[in-house]
This record gives structure tokens, sequence and C-alpha cells, in this order.
């Protein structure tokens, strides 16, 4: 067993949770306690009944998710949202929720993960967002077929591919998640090739406009690397076990 408040002010320290702005619905830190102590490490992307119930097996532990419980806001403690706190504080199981923090990591950030994967060269932080770059951008010279088989292999499923841009790709830029509306910011920066996660219909046709390469490598699947590497820390500092849940969108 190990302290929830060691590993809640390790998670804090090393994230940087209080100094990087997000969304109000991220809530970014602990977003659910328990008795104090904590046996295991659960990872998941997001802190849905579905995962609440599969974490919710096991003992006290502490559930670490991407996008936590709060995204919709304010709401009243009925129907789901009252059965997934009644779970996870009946089976001792804290939450604890890192949005953007995780994304732009340098080590253990979805962003440069997968970076890591697709081989980018000589990644450096890029896209600013409130002061903060929340994306990584480098060199990936190659055919965009070769890139979009090697996304697809990161990834393990179907990547979409808007080919409005060189075959041969130079420069890349990566941002995780739903950032797939900001094409023409990203094509502003100087990368002729964009992977994120999804994005609306008319940024499709506006990338080819733009002359950019747009790979939608699903908002879910480009964002699993982050909680699973942070769990393995965690638990390895520890001394706990840990294992992902997986609940895939498809989106």
């Amino acid at each position: 067993m190990a302290s929830l408040d060691d590993v809640v002010n390790f998670l804090d320290r090393e994230l940087k949770t209080s100094a990087i702005a997000d969304y109000p619905g991220a809530m970014n830190g602990l977003q659910l306690t328990n008795g104090g102590r904590i046996g295991r490490i659960v990872a998941a992307v997001d802190a849905s009944l579905r995962v609440i119930e599969a974490a919710a097996e096991g003992g006290p532990g502490l559930l670490i998710v991407h996008h936590g419980m709060f995204w919709q806001g304010t709401q009243p403690v009925t129907g789901a949202f009252y059965r997934k706190l009644k779970i996870a504080m009946d089976a001792g199981l804290a939450i604890y929720s890192s949005h953007l923090p995780l994304d732009v990591h340098p080590e253990w950030g979805n962003n440069i993960l997968l970076a890591q994967a697709v081989q980018l060269q000589n990644p450096e932080p890029f896209f600013d967002h409130k002061g903060l770059s929340i994306g990584v951008r480098g060199s990936w010279v190659g055919m965009r077929n070769e890139l979009l088989g090697t996304l697809q292999t990161a990834l393990g499923g179907p990547v979409h591919l808007c080919p409005g841009g060189p075959e041969i790709i130079s420069k890349v830029g990566i941002i995780t998640g739903g950032a797939g509306g900001e094409v023409a910011k990203v094509a502003a920066c100087g990368v002729d090739s964009f992977i994120t996660g999804e994005g609306p219909h008319w940024s499709y046709p506006l990338a080819e406009e733009l002359g950019m390469n747009v790979f939608y490598g699903g908002h879910y699947a480009t964002e699993t690397s982050g909680v699973k590497v942070i769990a393995e820390v965690v638990a390895t500092k520890f001394g706990l076990p840990w294992k992902f849940s997986a609940h895939p969108t498809g989106l």
C-alpha cells in the first residue's frame, strides 16, 4: 500500500498541474479522494461509467485518466454521474485526471510519445495555446503512404488520411486528441503534414485548400500512451501493480 497524498503530490509536481492552464472542465489533479491508501494503479483514457465499474474491482486504488469526470461542467449528482461516484467511493477508488499537463509533458506526454513512435526527428514544442505549446513538430523525410503505415502500426488501427499536401513529407506537426479544427493555424506554423486525433468535417477540405496532409488517427487512439506511461512510472516508484483499462470509442 502507498499513501494517496504522496502519489498525488508526486504527480502534481512532475506534471506541473497547478502551473498549466486548461479548459475549465478538465479540473486537473485529484478529482475524487479515498481513505488515504492505495494498493494498485489503473490507467484509462476516460473516467466513464464502464471504466470506473471495471477499475473498482480489486480493492482501494487510484484511477489515472486523461479525461476526467467534469467535462460537462456543473451537473446534478444523479443518474450515471451518481453511479460513478458511488461505485468509486464504495470501492475506495480515488480518481486523478491530467489533460493538457499530460499532453505536453516532455517525457510522458501523448505528443512526444507519438512522435517517438513514428520516429519524428528533432521534435520541438510548437502551436501556442494561451501561452502554452501544446504540440510537437519535427522532421520526417519519406513518402506520405509510408508515414500512414507507420502511424497505423503505432496506433494499432486505421488512420483516416487527407492527402492535401505533398507526397514527399519533410515537416510534421503532432497534436493528439481533437485538434483537427486548428488546421489553418497549424499550416501557418510551417508544417506540410499534421497528425491529430479527430477534427470537424470542414477541416478536410480546408486542409486540401491549404496544401497540407492531415492524418486523423482517432481521439482515443492518439491519447492512450500517456496514461499508460504515467501509470507505470507511479507504479514503479511506489511499488504498486498497475494495469490499463481499455475502453475504445472508435472516435
